[in-house]
């Protein structure tokens, strides 16, 4: 079988920050995969299960809800190396236009307060396995870190 695109990107040298995945034809419009990398891959610990689960249910729920993107929004879910999330968009975008909206929800689970959208056991799953204080700390790291002065090498994958 062939490789998938996703695993001929060099992850040893591949750094937090926005990527463009990659952009697939269908029908009359384009589909944006975004990789959200929160974490460097096999240099960083992972992030534990409790706030990937946390920041999936209230990042879904910002994009679903925003004035502007909630109609193009198709997916924003966790990678299963638990390093980043993905986010697919109706639209031909690169990485950079979605920086303003990044940094919108990352401020917006950094400064969440209140029940978890989603966290009960009529609407989830796995409802118990959050941790919103983890949550919030690493969307602040990653906008303190990367999102507030994000640089090119962070908005394309390493050749």
């Amino acid at each position: 079988m062939n490789k998938i695109t996703s695993f001929t990107i060099d992850h040893i040298r591949l750094v937090p920050g926005i990527y463009v995945s990659r952009k697939d034809p269908v029908s009359d419009t384009v589909i944006t995969t975004f990789d959200i990398r929160m974490t460097s891959p096999n240099d960083e610990p992972v992030m534990n299960t409790a706030e990937v689960h946390t920041i999936e249910h209230l990042g879904a729920t910002f994009l679903r809800n925003h004035e502007t993107y909630k109609d193009r929004v198709i997916y924003f879910g966790p990678m299963g190396c638990r390093t980043g999330f993905y986010l697919l968009l109706a639209g031909d975008y690169a990485s950079a236009d979605i920086v303003p909206l990044m940094k919108e929800m990352f401020a917006f689970i950094a400064g969440f307060e209140g029940e978890i959208p989603g966290a009960s056991a009529r609407d989830c799953g796995n409802y118990l396995d959050m941790n919103l204080p983890m949550a919030k700390y690493l969307a602040k790291k990653f906008l303190a870190d990367v999102l507030t002065d994000i640089q090119d090498s962070q908005l394309y994958y390493p050749e």
